[in-house]
């Protein structure tokens, strides 16, 4: 039998993949790929549920510390908000599960590799895209999409050969990773509207201020509270449990699609906002201005390719370069305090600070320069314009101005 690799999540789209891709001749070996979403119960029931289906093979494969080392890292060094909201919980590991699955894939020398993607959304561009490139002569199958099922089609189907799935669709779909948690509902299919408090995963369950610390070392978390990490995986694991519950990272994306139409999702993610904006106010102090400035343009730029899956681009791997380069200097401890639905970043500690107070106080008292060079500083920084203005006349220059608004 031909041997096909699939994307296998359990849900109701890859359990019919499943079912599907046997009568069309194929041995099904399905993929599971943890990015941080699933616990250990409910990965042996994933492996448990594609035997059941009849997979001739299941794989789990463990790539939560690969997802952070080889992406997460740099939405950190990057301070990456896709439109300044959104840590790009759901597009990154997309990506992470891919890639996974095309080393799966390549290394158990696959007739074809197969995933349950719609024709509705990204995804099926990500993954497509992935399996081009890594396995450029291995068909790609995609059976949800290319057969146009509704899930009412797909239950039928399965309940003519015995798979009994249940017809109460979760009035809200969640999606789980180590990045944050999507949600969507009725409310985020149009422009307005609020997600209620029943939707999100996690409740609020704090209410009296705290008091954290997050240490970094080269733009790496390393401790929080005191405590130092293995791997920064650990630490947002920690982070999330500790702050989630304040109801801190929860908003709504609203952005541009892959495939051209606008997309709104909710999402919660208390960990990757805090370390992120924590890490930003790091940077804020310890690196030059046209530092952060060209990051804020490589970083935008970073992400939105990222985010439309082309993280196998070789400018990737440029940008990348120039984001460690950045955080040679980006090592000290960042304050916050926590609140119900929202935090503040009370300061931070670095022997790389270049707001020393050696070299003045802003608005108080300066110690690099004196007032006589402060004067002829000005005069040089203006000349231009004032070239500009004695050349073409004061009116002329008024008039101008005043056309513009």
């Amino acid at each position: 039998m031909k041997k096909v690799i699939l994307g296998f999540s359990g849900g109701l789209d890859t359990t019919f993949c499943v079912k599907y891709l046997q009568e069309q001749g194929y041995a099904v070996i399905a993929v599971t790929v943890d990015t941080g979403g699933f616990s250990k119960d409910e990965l042996a029931q994933i492996e448990q549920h594609a035997y059941n289906l009849g997979a001739q093979q299941h794989i789990t494969v463990d790539a939560v510390r690969g997802y952070y080392d080889r992406i997460i890292q740099y939405l950190i060094f990057g301070n990456v908000l896709k439109n300044n909201t959104y840590p790009l919980s759901v597009s990154a590991e997309r990506l992470t599960q891919a890639l996974a699955i095309a080393e799966v894939a390549r290394e158990m020398e696959a007739d074809a590799v197969a995933h349950g993607s719609t024709g509705a959304g990204n995804d099926q561009v990500r993954f497509d895209m992935i399996f081009q490139i890594e396995l450029p002569n291995t068909p790609i199958i995609t059976p949800i999409r290319d057969l146009q099922l509704s899930r009412a089609d797909e239950i039928a189907y399965l309940a003519e050969r015995g798979v009994v799935i249940s017809t109460e669709k979760a009035a809200y779909s969640i999606n789980k990773g180590l990045w944050g948690t999507s949600v969507g509902g009725r409310e985020t299919l149009q422009s307005n509207g609020a997600l209620p408090e029943s939707a999100w995963p996690t409740p609020v369950s704090k209410h009296t201020p705290e008091a954290i610390s997050i240490v970094y070392e080269r733009g790496t978390p390393v401790a929080l509270n005191g405590q130092t990490f293995e791997h920064p995986v650990d630490l947002i694991q920690t982070l999330q449990a500790i702050a989630q519950p304040f109801g801190i990272g929860r908003d709504i994306h609203v952005g541009d699609t892959i495939i051209g139409i606008k997309g709104r999702v909710g999402f919660e993610a208390a960990a990757p906002v805090l370390l992120i904006k924590a890490h930003h106010a790091l940077e804020k102090h310890v690196l030059t201005k046209w530092q952060l400035s060209w990051k804020d343009t490589l970083a935008q730029f970073y992400g939105n390719w990222l985010h439309e899956g082309q993280i196998l681009d070789p400018v990737m791997r440029d940008i990348e370069a120039f984001l460690d380069n950045s955080q040679q200097m980006v090592s000290g401890t960042v304050h916050i305090t926590l609140f119900p639905h929202h935090f503040q970043i009370t300061g931070v500690e670095s022997t790389h600070d270049l707001m020393s107070a050696k070299f003045g106080a802003y608005g108080e008292m300066n110690k690099g320069w004196t007032g006589e060079e402060v004067k002829g500083f000005t005069r040089i920084f203006g000349q231009q314009t004032r070239i500009w203005r004695q050349v073409n006349g004061a009116e002329t220059a008024l008039e101008t101005e005043a056309s513009h608004g």
